[in-house]
């Protein structure tokens, strides 16, 4: 008859009193996605032809499954990310569950949702361009109810992103404080939205949304690419949206990316990548490695260890503003492809960047050649940043491309990743929660 809550730890019932406990839960939301980096790095970096692994070593052979296309459902990598995601998702959803029973102000209150609202799509984003049909959960689940809850439509995922997205974009400021910055804003907001909505072929509406933030003259390119990643000038002018680490605080800070021991025997990125930049482009420099004691260290990665903690604190960026430009491009070809028109604009102005020189209607003189030319810049311009994967699984290219830059054959069914094994033994009911179609 007696309900006792733990005497050792705050539950979720009892823990949120008031606007600082709100503040805190949604710190540890952020934490989330410090945890996803990694996991972010083999799902779409290894899958993708921006890495390439020779032989499976120690250690690696799910990292080398995934590369190769030869992954099983028992694979860990798939695994970790699956449940990283999710508890992203639960963390957000006990905010915005619990939060109109506590009496505080009510615009930060309504800033409070939409940074968990925008955490939350953000999540789903990835879940249902990695899974398909995923499980829509949207308030805190019970063990009982949880073993009974089935993959949800995509459809039904992205319309619960778009609202999640729109409520964001409403109610976030443009800009924070300097105690708050790195959180997010209505213009990363919007730049996700817009991202989505790209992702799905509404044109229109994408265009919509980029063209709000480049109006807005908010943002704007750095002078050089290695610019965007100074590790002395983080969250600068390109940046929208990121994830924040600082080496000087334990737990904060994180290991070297791609760090390896030479360069030229242990180097990952796939050769027909760091052939594809023609000659002076800046930004194969960021590609490039730099020797820091007995490790070499990718430029765009470059950072120095704390003598504190031993770990490095590069940000690692989401949204950035060429990204909104060549998204921009993009949108606006697909409307209707204009001879030398703004998408050409917009393109050219990342590439002059780069120092390559400018395309015209003479070189891409269709729509379908300017699609393709987008498709590669993107390419050139976002290596190692999360991007690559989910561009050729939304523009339909990934079986070509990966053949043709990597030599690997893939098959349609894996577009999407297995639902991870273990997730389909504890559902136990392939009537409401069935593995994907080859797997």
């Amino acid at each position: 008859m007696l309900e006792l809550e733990p005497q050792s730890a705050a539950t979720s019932a009892s823990y949120y009193q008031n606007a600082n406990d709100f503040n805190t839960a949604l710190l540890v939301v952020y934490d989330n996605l410090q945890s996803q980096v990694n996991d972010h790095f083999e799902l779409i970096e290894y899958r993708s032809d921006n890495l390439f692994i020779a032989a499976p070593t120690a250690g690696s052979q799910d990292r080398y499954n995934l590369d190769r296309f030869v992954e099983t459902t028992a694979n860990e990598l798939v695994l970790d990310y699956w449940e990283t995601l999710y508890k992203g998702i639960s963390r957000s959803n006990d905010i915005i569950s619990r939060i109109d029973d506590v009496d505080f102000d009510a615009d930060l209150k309504a800033r409070y949702v939409g940074e968990a609202r925008f955490l939350r799509a953000f999540n789903y984003f990835n879940l249902v361009r990695l899974w398909g049909d995923v499980p829509l959960v949207l308030s805190p689940l019970g063990p009982e109810s949880a073993l009974s809850k089935g993959r949800d439509a995509s459809t039904e995922v992205y319309n619960a992103i778009f609202e999640d997205l729109t409520y964001a974009v409403e109610n976030l400021p443009e800009q924070h404080e300097s105690a708050d910055l790195g959180r997010v804003t209505s213009y990363a907001a919007q730049g996700l939205l817009a991202k989505v909505h790209l992702t799905l072929g509404n044109w229109n509406e994408a265009s919509n949304e980029l063209d709000a933030i480049i109006t807005s003259s908010q943002y704007g390119l750095m002078p050089g690419i290695l610019d965007v990643f100074d590790v002395n000038n983080e969250l600068n002018n390109e940046v929208l949206f990121a994830i924040r680490f600082n080496k000087e605080i334990v737990g904060e800070g994180h290991g070297r990316w791609f760090a390896n021991s030479d360069p030229v025997t242990s180097n990952p990125t796939n050769q027909t990548l760091l052939d594809a930049y023609v000659s002076g482009d800046s930004r194969s420099d960021a590609i490039a490695f730099t020797q820091i004691g007995t490790s070499f260290l990718l430029n765009k990665f470059l950072d120095e260890q704390s003598i504190v903690t031993n770990r490095v604190g590069n940000d690692y960026i989401l949204l950035r503003y060429a990204d909104v430009v060549l998204m921009q491009a993009e949108a606006l070809n697909e409307i209707a492809y204009s001879p030398n028109g703004p998408a050409f604009t917009l393109l050219n102005s990342i590439r002059s960047r780069a120092g390559v020189p400018d395309l015209t209607s003479t070189d891409l003189g269709n729509q379908e050649q300017f699609r393709a030319a987008v498709l590669k810049e993107r390419w050139l311009e976002f290596p190692f940043e999360g991007q690559r994967w989910y561009d050729l699984i939304r523009t339909g290219t990934a079986e070509e491309q990966i053949l043709q830059n990597q030599g690997v054959t893939m098959q349609l069914h894996q577009y999407l990743y297995p639902i991870p094994q273990s997730e389909i033994e504890k559902m136990n009911n392939p009537e409401i929660f069935p593995q994907n179609p080859g797997y």
